[in-house]
């Protein structure tokens, strides 16, 4: 189904998130974009290129912007990068960039300028993290599993010391989302600096100091070389048994064997996974089975959430393509996001 300007406009007003200006000399030369892969579904795609005054057309010599849509075929990408170097500027569909970043190095050092759908996506996402949370510490999983009555038990999300690893738009938006349970919120990032809503900001080298008090640490991280498995065994002993932990930004953030042994364990009172590693997650893999843990299959944002959302953003960011040089989620593939 095609998303109307009016729908988009709507998400715009939620999820927008501040442009950054290109100096003159780094705008990519604007012409005609092409949509890719073609597939014979990008309707939203060509609706909001043509909102934003661009010209869409097959890919030939002429282009110079693409809409990339494809989730899993980095091939087709790269190797149209380089059978067209004229190409400078590529609107990509995720918010984070770890399956492309490595292979788009090259191209970035070159100039292309790559905008993602960060920030895109925050509301659903820190949306579900809310809910996962809540239901990690409601032991939903567990009375949804129940065939008795059982026993009493759960946390509240009041009052609670909250640590958010991620600086982006889903940990902004799950900032707000909380904000009426008046919890403490601890940002961890990568660089220091202030973050709306939060009471204190530390970066990643500081997490160890901050975990032993969390209630709750929710992920909403880059995978790094930095981030990877940045929660693993030693971590997850140091929090405290009523935490509970909610990945909503990349499986390799998570050791996840260690974290079906801390579940075991008793060390932490519950995680909710929206992302694995690996992913899927084998069906045998004990996490399934533990009824302390909530796994959804990569669905905090969903297609018919997501559609009206990357519509929007390639409008934005096609208009600053040709016109006002002020695109909005640049990303840098040497750093991976």
């Amino acid at each position: 189904m095609v998303t109307s300007a009016t729908d988009a406009k709507q998400h715009a007003a939620r999820i927008a998130i501040a442009p950054t200006a290109l100096p003159d000399d780094q705008r990519p030369e604007p012409g005609p974009i092409a949509v890719l892969p073609v597939r014979g579904r990008e309707e939203n795609e060509n609706a909001a290129i043509t909102a934003a005054g661009g010209t869409v057309a097959p890919l030939s010599d002429k282009t110079r912007g693409i809409v990339y849509t494809s989730y899993s075929n980095v091939d087709t990408l790269i190797e149209t990068l380089e059978q067209y170097p004229q190409i400078g500027w590529v609107q990509l569909p995720f918010a984070g960039i770890d399956a492309y970043a490595k292979r788009l190095v090259p191209h970035a050092e070159r100039g292309v300028i790559f905008t993602s759908a960060k920030g895109a996506y925050s509301q659903p996402v820190a949306e579900h993290a809310l809910m996962m949370t809540l239901a990690m510490q409601r032991l939903v999983v567990q009375r949804a599993r129940a065939t008795e009555w059982g026993k009493n038990g759960g946390l509240s999300l009041y009052g609670n010391n909250v640590v958010v690893v991620g600086a982006g738009g889903i940990a902004l938006t799950y900032i707000d989302q909380i904000a009426p349970f008046g919890c403490t919120v601890t940002v961890v990032r990568r660089s220091a600096g202030e973050v709306p809503g939060a009471d204190r900001t530390i970066t990643f080298a500081e997490l160890d100091e901050v975990l032993p008090d969390a209630d709750v640490v929710m992920l909403a991280a880059p995978n790094t070389d930095e981030t990877r498995h940045m929660i693993n065994a030693e971590r997850l002993r140091a929090m405290k048994s009523t935490a509970v932990l909610v990945n909503v930004g990349r499986g390799p953030l998570v050791d996840n064997d260690a974290l079906a042994a801390a579940l075991d364990a008793g060390e932490i009172y519950g995680a909710g996974l929206d992302v694995t590693d690996p992913e899927p997650l084998p069906a045998e893999h004990p996490l399934w089975q533990n009824d302390r843990c909530l796994i959804t299959p990569h669905t905090a944002d969903t297609p018919e959430q997501v559609a009206p959302l990357f519509a929007e953003r390639v409008r934005l960011n096609v208009a600053a393509f040709l016109r006002t040089g002020e695109f909005v989620g640049i990303a840098d593939p040497v750093r991976g996001y």
